[in-house]
């Protein structure tokens, strides 16, 4: 068992039996039971986070018509009910991704402060017909661009557990949001590690799903060629379990479709007994050693259920994570340059935005092509080492949550922005690149109390396998998080 010294700030538990408490299911379950009520449950929510205005993990919030829909959702017949595994949850959407209606996405930008409010896309749809009740949006760095989240714009995203840590980016104000307890989900975006990191940072369970398990419709303009991917943070897998069975499959874009049967099926039961190839360092990048000690300490508890241990040299995945990063930089600053047009050199744009977009002007169009090649021959040779082994097994993070401003936007280095992301994170891009669906989980707590996170990543479209292996480290060592959900 390990647990946060004395006035720690977490603790985590060794209980194998213990089910998982306080996440969004267990909130369902209490409006099931007619314990609260989804407008009660809502105002929970909305007191929470007026009262945790301190993690600026919040940008914007419009209750009036979350009430209104909170109303409607308890005139629904309890015979339609169980239709919808979140019914009458309260729900955060993110700054950046998936428009959904009555909430104006500015992407953490001054030039976009005031947008035009958009319908409903696919994905926000979904989350309404799982019974969500979106009721505003999470923080997120200007279009995306960071591992925190500090837009200039405001509010600077802040731990919970230490305010001065940051959460994570980009989809550091939902993971804030999640692990305070405002909400117990959180619609999130990955593009490279952003919904990962921050879950990562903050004892919670991320998964970035396999290319075109998860709609982008009807816009499809957030796929940044194949790297992002829009799905949830939560606190437990069987939450990420019943939201992936609510909203992957019909992706209507250009990828296949990945929705391999239920997940939350794929928890019950004894789990497959699987081979994983261990990777405890990275060429290039200092891993801290409490780090690396949790990947090995979850192998050795994968080792004990049943499973295969096969180490692997960092070398081995070396090359795939230079195209990852190639491809990522490429990607994502002619994405930007198309995105703003002339008005990439817009003052209002934070000086790293401006840089970037300037940089995705300046390359030419045979640079986009390579990169892209680049990143189908990773994919390829990641589909070849999964001929070996069942699921990799890394670290997450190389090393504990970062202090506030450790990822300045006021500057115009990108490749320098870039890269010091990538050694915080240097696995998080080898999942985007080649559209394998990869997860972080909490493993433990370090001496301050602050989460241990490890990655899984599987072939494209195996969740199942995924989650899987992941209950088994779920099992061994559940977390318990300092915050209780609003409304329990």
């Amino acid at each position: 068992m390990s647990t946060a010294p004395a006035g720690g700030r977490a603790a985590v538990a060794d209980d194998t039996n213990q089910a998982p408490a306080g996440d969004a299911l267990s909130l369902a379950q209490a409006i099931a039971r007619g314990e609260i009520s989804p407008g009660a449950a809502l105002e929970a929510a909305l007191a929470r986070a007026a009262h945790r205005t301190d993690l600026g993990a919040v940008r914007l919030l419009a209750p009036d018509p979350a009430r209104r829909r909170a109303e409607a959702l308890d005139a629904v017949p309890r015979r339609e009910r169980a239709s919808m595994p979140f019914f009458g949850v309260p729900f955060l959407m993110k700054d950046l991704g998936a428009p959904c209606a009555g909430l104006p996405v500015a992407a953490g930008s001054a030039l976009l402060d005031k947008s035009v409010e958009a319908p409903d896309s696919r994905l926000a749809e979904r989350f309404r017909a799982a019974g969500l009740n979106p009721f505003g949006t999470t923080t997120s760095p200007e279009f995306g661009l960071s591992l925190a989240s500090e837009p200039a714009i405001g509010p600077c995203a802040r731990h919970p557990l230490d305010p001065a840590l940051s959460p994570g980016g980009s989809s550091g104000g939902a993971a804030a949001a999640v692990s305070a307890g405002i909400v117990a989900i959180a619609h999130a975006t990955d593009a490279g590690g952003s919904i990962r990191v921050p879950a990562a940072a903050c004892g919670l369970v991320g998964l970035k799903p396999s290319r075109g398990a998860v709609t982008a419709a009807p816009g499809f303009g957030n796929l940044l060629s194949g790297l992002a991917a829009e799905f949830v943070l939560c606190r437990s897998l069987r939450d990420a379990a019943a939201a992936f069975d609510a909203v992957s499959g019909a992706a209507m874009g250009p990828f296949a479709d990945r929705a391999p049967g239920s997940l939350a099926a794929a928890l019950q039961g004894e789990p497959a007994k699987v081979t994983l190839g261990l990777v405890l360092d990275a060429e290039g990048v200092a891993i801290a050693d409490d780090r690396a000690q949790a990947v090995e300490a979850a192998a050795r508890a994968l080792e004990r259920a049943g499973c295969r241990i096969v180490p692997l040299s960092a070398a081995t995945l070396t090359p795939l994570r230079r195209a990852a990063a190639r491809l990522f930089d490429v990607a994502v600053c002619t994405n930007l340059a198309a995105a703003l047009g002339a008005a990439f050199e817009d003052a209002r744009l934070e000086t790293m935005t401006r840089a970037a977009a300037a940089r995705g002007r300046a390359l030419p169009a045979t640079a986009l092509h390579e990169a892209q090649q680049e990143g189908a021959r990773a994919a390829h040779a990641l589909w070849r080492l999964f001929e070996t082994v069942d699921l990799l097994l890394t670290p997450m993070l190389s090393g504990p949550p970062r202090p506030l401003g450790a990822f300045p936007t006021d500057r115009d280095d990108v490749e320098a922005h870039f890269a010091a992301m990538e050694a915080f994170a240097p696995y998080a891009g080898l999942a985007n690149a080649t559209g394998a669906p990869a997860l972080s989980l909490p493993h433990g707590a370090d001496g301050d109390g602050l989460p241990l996170p490890v990655q899984l990543v599987a072939p494209t479209g195996r969740e199942d396998r995924l989650m899987r292996a992941a209950r088994l480290l779920e099992r061994a060592r559940p977390v318990l998080h300092r915050s209780s959900v609003a409304g329990l």
